[in-house]
């Protein structure tokens, strides 16, 4: 069994009492299941049920690091804040941007600065913009609506969750790590490599759309190979992944070469830097809406364009090689780095 498994299976017998409190009662189940995520990380974050009003409420749970706790205890050290933010939560009834937009929430955000807002069926993480201003960063729903969520979780909660085990791992691990700041190139391609795992799960369950067909051509032209049959087909889904979130990073490297550190990147021009006319041709494609919309890529770079934006670059670059580029990025996707390497050099050397 999964944490997501387990997770669904609580909730469902829960339920199943016909005694639950809508909100409350599923608490340890939200706390059950982000502990064992926030586990998986170095500091490992733990989520603790109902905080203490330090001045904005009471918050219904928080994130705090290993670092937090003394050892051996189960409570935080007194006074603390959770360093990886807080979550509102409401019952399965309730609309997650309805909870997003109401007072409480925006108290929490602006005493704590990052809030995971839930209904248990539904995530939505919420920060800070440039201006101190909420935004939307990221959203994860299982099911449009209450009605529907039930139905699956009861019926098969296992299978359920095995629709979205890997997703929503990366997902959670990466609101534990949001307001983490970003100077190491290790904590940069975790993020990455996450986004890019997400991705290449949504291109491998896709149909065999015509657009891909118009990606493959392009990729096919500059490895000087053909992708053919079952294997084939994997391997040029894996490679155009990589192809696209190393191409996002590498333009990245080049363009924070040329401006000041107040300014913003976007993936969007990665081509204009990288200046290889088959990364010109796969990045206007995607980026094209009526091409790749379907696959859900352009939300994935617009979330690593993000993640590059928070990188303190003095201290990044007083870390990073470009030689070890691909080291830094391997995404490990079963791609054959013999091939992709030489792409990686023009990338950074043009």
């Amino acid at each position: 069994m999964t944490a997501l498994s387990d997770y669904f299976k609580d909730l469902r017998d829960i339920y199943n009492t016909g005694s639950a409190v809508r909100e409350t009662s599923y608490y340890s189940t939200f706390e059950t299941m982000t502990n064992a995520y926030g586990k998986e990380l170095k500091p490992r974050v733990r989520c603790v049920i109902n905080l203490q009003n330090k001045g904005a409420g009471i918050p219904d749970a928080g994130f705090f690091t290993a670092s937090q706790f003394q050892r051996g205890e189960n409570e935080p050290r007194a006074g603390q804040l959770p360093e990886r933010g807080c979550a509102e939560i409401k019952s399965t009834r309730e609309d997650v941007l309805k909870i997003a937009a109401s007072e409480q929430v925006a108290k929490y955000l602006e005493f704590y600065g990052a809030v995971l807002v839930t209904n248990y069926r539904d995530f939505l993480l919420i920060g800070k913009d440039a201006h101190g201003k909420a935004e939307h960063l990221e959203r994860f729903p299982f099911a449009e609506s209450e009605a529907e969520f039930w139905k699956e979780v009861r019926a098969d909660a296992s299978a359920f969750a095995a629709k979205f085990e890997t997703s929503f791992a990366e997902f959670i691990k990466r609101v534990f790590l949001h307001a983490v700041p970003l100077t190491k190139p290790e904590d940069v391609a975790w993020f990455l490599a996450s986004y890019a795992r997400e991705a290449k799960e949504q291109v491998e369950r896709a149909k065999d759309l015509p657009s891909l067909q118009a990606l493959r051509k392009t990729l096919e032209e500059a490895l000087g190979m053909t992708f053919r049959g079952e294997e084939g087909e994997h391997f040029f889904r894996s490679t155009l992944i990589q192809t696209l979130f190393y191409g996002v990073f590498s333009a990245w490297v080049l363009w924070s070469k040329k401006n000041e550190a107040d300014e913003k990147f976007d993936w969007r021009t990665a081509s204009h830097e990288l200046k290889v006319p088959m990364i010109a041709a796969l990045y206007y494609q995607v980026a094209e809406p009526t091409q790749l919309k379907k696959l859900g890529l352009v939300e994935l770079l617009n979330q690593s364009n993000k993640v590059l934006n928070r990188i303190v670059k003095q201290e990044f670059f007083r870390k990073f090689s470009e030689s070890h580029a691909v080291q830094y990025l391997h995404f490990r996707n079963g791609l054959n780095f013999k091939h992709f390497s030489v792409i990686i050099n023009r990338m950074l050397l043009v």
